[in-house]
């Protein structure tokens, strides 16, 4: 009964295709420390977020050693479920010391979605209230599952009229390796206009797979994680120019274009510096500052004195 009842809320949740606002909105990750110096961590964060760092904690723990010659029955259940518990603290440690001990590691693509979302066709295509959902999770709007369905492996299955399978094709990247690698060459980083992120980024279909958009490079653009998600979920239109440039469009209908890079030409620069008159040498970058105290009396002199200037000179 419980099952059903979770499958008919799903069912309801994914005809709220405006869900991921809301989602998006009230999201926060919050840390207070105890009196006895013991930490509390709360957080709100969206469903394929959330899906993820389950995801990571499940494989910690799996990391984690199981205590050996313990025989059945030796906790009650209400033991059991605080050993659980602390298993799980255990397992967000590891997943603490992992990152910092090796970094942030850019997956993009199929590499880095490493969650199961099921969708209806037609949902994904034209946003008609269907299923999109988690594996084993809560329903989705069906324009996050086409934000994520930008850039990863995707596997077609086909059913009959009760659910049952009747074809599953073979896993496909949407984006071949070769095409990928020109786009990473081409865009150098989000394409948004203003943004200069380069690593955490997507390949985004400006007319989406889904809708027959074909996966060529004049028909991607790199976006950043944040700029994705404003695409998709912001409601910000990318239109290709003639000159092979994107427009973005916001709703309100302001408009950014973002122009093809141009190849970085190290005699451009040089030719670019000489005719604003700026001599690089190589003490440039080198401080002025040879370790002595902040003089804290004169510093407040001077930005009294200028305060005074600017007062003298509004009146």
């Amino acid at each position: 009964m419980e099952e059903t009842v979770r499958g008919y809320r799903r069912a309801l949740d994914a005809e709220e295709l405006s869900r991921e606002a809301i989602q998006q909105r009230d999201q926060h990750l919050w840390f207070h420390t105890e009196p006895d110096g013991s930490m509390t961590i709360r957080g709100r964060v969206p469903a394929e977020v959330g899906a993820l760092f389950k995801r990571a904690l499940e494989v910690a723990l799996d990391s984690l050693p199981i205590p050996e010659n313990v025989p059945a029955g030796t906790f009650s259940d209400s033991e059991d479920l605080q050993r659980s518990r602390k298993r799980r603290v255990e397992a967000l440690t590891v997943l603490a010391e992992s990152f910092l001990a090796n970094g942030p590691k850019d997956l993009s693509g199929a590499d880095r979605h490493q969650i199961v979302v099921h969708v209806d066709a037609e949902t994904l295509g034209h946003g008609h209230a269907g299923r999109c959902e988690l594996e084993q999770g809560p329903a989705i709007a069906a324009e996050t599952a086409r934000r994520l369905a930008c850039d990863c492996s995707v596997v077609r299955i086909v059913e009959d009229a009760k659910g049952e399978p009747l074809d599953v094709g073979r896993k496909s990247r949407t984006i071949p390796p070769g095409i990928r690698r020109a786009l990473q060459a081409r865009d150098r980083g989000c394409r948004f206009p203003g943004c200069c992120f380069k690593r955490y980024v997507d390949g985004h279909h400006v007319r989406h797979w889904a809708n027959g958009g074909e996966t060529k490079l004049s028909n991607l653009v790199t976006l950043c994680r944040f700029h994705h998600r404003l695409v998709h979920e912001g409601q910000v239109v990318i239109q290709t120019l003639d000159d092979g440039a994107f427009r973005f469009v916001k709703p309100d209908g302001q408009t950014f274009d973002s122009p093809t890079p141009e190849p970085t030409d190290p005699r451009a620069i040089i030719v670019a510096h000489e005719a604003a008159n700026l001599r690089i040498t190589p003490a440039t970058a080198v401080t002025r500052w040879t370790g002595e105290v902040l003089d804290l009396d004169l510093a407040i002199d001077s930005l009294m004195q200028r305060r005074e200037k600017n007062v003298s000179a509004e009146t």
